[in-house]
């Protein structure tokens, strides 16, 4: 008989991605299919649900075409995907609203009354109400689009709505619902007292399994449609960082790891919750039994230099690296003289809090080069990681060397930066650009009762860097000017 494959997918907010896993960890095939966000105000971020499940039709139709024989060799289902957005579903299944993402701000009002009424919930939550997280979107609904909370009857996260799509079952994993602000971490259930304050009732709250348990089964219909067997096992999977860090064997007290993709991320693995909801330091669950992480999240991240690459005029972020790294050689490239950036282009969440926070340069010059403000980019960004490592250390987590995984870990000149701003060893990792995948597959192994030896398997470390000792005070200096500017960006506001 063939040995069995796994099929991960990964929900991203721009793209889906699916791979084709076997049992020593071989990523034998992968797929992708774009995705479109919609902004129809200020502050907004939604997707139609009906396009992830046509982009997860694509990225299947794409790997059945291309490797018809592995694919035949399908077995289970684990699914990653962004987290914090809102599904609303009416009794029918049918989504009564566009998707309230992630990155959605409507509810900073909402968020700030749930914290001043009900203070002591952070605790039990792990996280701060945030604009970003679910729960307060479903108050902004309650109040701006009563006829459509009304008609709620269950509210899922984006991953789970293609589990919805794949066997018709209404399911969540411990990690995701961690993002939710309805969870009670430590005891990894429904939270009741949360879920009554935003306006619902448990019975609105999809059932909750942990991330490699067997929760589903592939229906027949939707068999029918991906030329797959019915019955497929799909497990619970879960969000993307912590399926991100299944996929890159980031699953002990200690380990850590940085996400530096659209949105940045420092997470320290954890054996009991340990967040600091004061610093904006979430606690949330880990997408295996019994582990919880903890961290320190940027709303921009690599979509900085996106920003300032679009700016200055250059093809893409590739070609502005380049000049970078040609104009201003790590060695050289820290000087006192240099512009000062402010990575808060989407607000800030760990440690400050607050999504009307902006970014910009301080210290421009007539003599401010490209080449400046790309390395001013760079550093503001692992200023704001430096930040947010702080905050996760006043926690009680600990950090030491970390992976750094995201499309930024591309760049050996910015892995490089990160390390010396951290003062830090990061290493970066062969195959981490499909890690949320990879785990993914690794959980599907495991509802299949298969793949234990694969959580243990962390991927093949692709390169090393370590702090450059020379440049520590010069880039402390920095980062104490950096600090300095925070009261003068909070007077911006409005």
């Amino acid at each position: 008989m063939s040995s069995p494959l796994s099929l991960g997918i990964d929900l991203g907010t721009s793209e889906l991605k699916a791979i084709l896993l076997d049992e020593s960890g071989t990523v034998l095939a992968h797929a992708g299919a774009r995705l479109a966000v919609s902004r129809r105000h200020s502050g907004w971020s939604e997707q139609d649900p009906q396009d992830w499940w046509q982009a997860c039709l694509s990225a299947l139709d794409q790997l059945r075409l291309s490797h018809p024989d592995a694919y035949a060799r399908i077995r289970c289902i684990g699914l990653s995907g962004q987290m914090h957005g809102a599904v609303l579903l009416g009794d029918d299944d049918r989504v009564l609203y566009p998707a309230i993402l992630w990155d959605d701000s409507r509810a900073i009002t909402q968020a700030d009354a749930l914290g001043c009424q009900y203070p002591g919930f952070a605790e039990v939550t792990g996280s701060l109400p945030m604009a970003g997280l679910t729960a307060p979107k479903l108050m902004w609904l309650h109040q701006h689009e009563p006829q459509v909370f009304n008609a709620i009857d269950c509210v899922l996260s984006p991953k789970d709505y293609l589990r919805l799509r794949l066997s018709g079952e209404r399911i969540s994993d411990m990690s995701d619902a961690a993002g939710t602000l309805w969870l009670d971490v430590a005891r990894r259930d429904w939270f009741e007292p949360m879920v009554r304050a935003t306006g619902l009732e448990p019975v609105q709250m999809p059932a909750l399994v942990e991330g490699g348990a067997a929760c589903a089964s592939l229906s027949a219909s939707a068999a029918r449609r991906l030329d797959l067997p019915a019955g497929l096992v799909i497990a619970g999977g879960g969000g993307d960082n912590p399926v991100s860090a299944v996929g890159i064997g980031a699953i002990n007290a200690g380990d850590a790891f940085i996400t530096l993709g659209t949105s940045a991320a420092i997470v320290a693995i954890t054996d009991h919750p340990a967040g600091n909801p004061a610093s904006a330091v979430h606690s949330f669950c880990h997408a295996l039994p019994h582990r919880w992480y903890t961290m320190g999240a940027m709303l921009a991240g690599a979509s900085c230099l996106r920003w300032v690459t679009r700016l200055l005029g250059f093809a893409d972020e590739q070609a502005l690296l380049q000049h970078v790294q040609t104009t201003l050689p790590i060695d050289q490239s820290v000087a006192l003289s240099n512009p000062l950036f402010l990575p808060y282009l989407a607000g800030e969440r760990t440690p400050h809090n607050d999504p009307l926070l902006r970014g910009g340069f301080m210290s421009l010059g007539h003599d401010c080069t490209p080449a400046m403000l790309g390395y001013a980019v760079m550093e503001g960004v692992g200023f704001g990681l430096l930040d947010a490592m702080n905050a996760l250390q006043s926690a009680g987590a600990a950090v030491g060397e970390c992976a750094l995984v995201g499309g930024g870990a591309r760049s050996d000149y910015w892995a490089q930066l990160l390390a010396n701003i951290l003062q830090r060893e990061i290493y970066t990792l062969h195959g981490s650009e499909l890690s949320a995948c990879i785990g993914a597959a690794k959980l599907g192994f495991l509802a299949y009762g298969r793949g234990c030896d694969l959580l243990q398997a962390g991927m093949p470390i692709k390169a090393r860097y370590f702090p450059a000792v020379e440049q520590q005070l010069a880039l402390e200096a920095r980062y104490q000017k950096f600090r300095g500017l925070l009261s003068a960006a909070k007077t911006l506001h409005g």
